[in-house]
C-alpha cells in the first residue's frame, strides 16, 4: 500500500472533488476484471473515484483495503459508497510506426466530383513532413526557406 503524507492526501482530496466515478463495483463484488479495470484507470488517470453499489459498510471497507493492498494504491478518502484512490501515473512512451519511413505520413484525400452528382474519389497518399494537403485535395510542398542576400554575401 502506498503511503502519503497528510498534506499530499489533502491536496489529492481537493483535486478529486470534481471527478466523476470511473469504475463501478456491482453486486458481483470485487472480481478480477474489476481489479484489472481499476488498475488500468489508475495507470491512465492517477487519481480516480470508484462507486460501490451495496449497503454493507463493512464489505465496502474490506473492498477498499483489498484494492489498496493488491494494486499498490493509496487510500485517499471514502465517503459513503465512493472510494477515492491514488497511484502515480505510468508514463507510456508511444513509438511512431516505422513502416512509412522518417517524416512520412499517410493521408486520405477525398475529392468531390466535378458535377457533384457522382461519388467523391477517395485516395490514400503518403506525404512528406514538409508537404501539406490543400482544401482542394492537392499536395503542396513547403517553399524553400528564404535567405538574406546580405548574410549570404558575408558567408553566414
Amino acid at each position: 500500500m502506498l503511503k502519503l503524507t497528510p498534506v499530499e492526501r489533502s491536496a489529492l482530496r481537493a483535486e478529486a472533488h470534481a471527478l466523476k466515478p470511473v469504475v463501478m463495483i456491482g453486486e458481483a463484488g470485487l472480481t478480477d476484471s474489476v481489479k484489472k479495470e481499476i488498475s488500468s484507470s489508475l495507470d491512465s488517470h492517477g487519481l480516480i473515484k470508484v462507486r460501490v453499489f451495496g449497503d454493507d459498510r463493512e464489505a465496502r471497507v474490506e473492498m477498499y483495503n483489498t484494492i489498496c493492498t493488491e494494486l499498490d494504491a493509496a487510500p485517499i478518502q471514502q465517503i459513503g459508497k465512493l472510494l477515492v484512490l491514488y497511484r502515480p501515473k505510468v508514463e507510456v512512451v508511444k513509438e511512431r510506426s516505422s513502416k512509412a519511413g522518417k517524416g512520412m505520413r499517410e493521408v486520405t484525400i477525398v475529392k468531390a466530383s466535378a458535377s457533384g452528382t457522382k461519388r467523391p474519389s477517395v485516395t490514400k497518399v503518403m506525404i512528406k513532413g514538409n508537404e501539406r494537403v490543400t482544401e482542394g485535395g492537392t499536395i503542396k510542398r513547403a517553399k524553400p526557406r528564404q535567405t538574406s542576400p546580405k548574410k549570404s554575401a558575408l558567408g553566414k
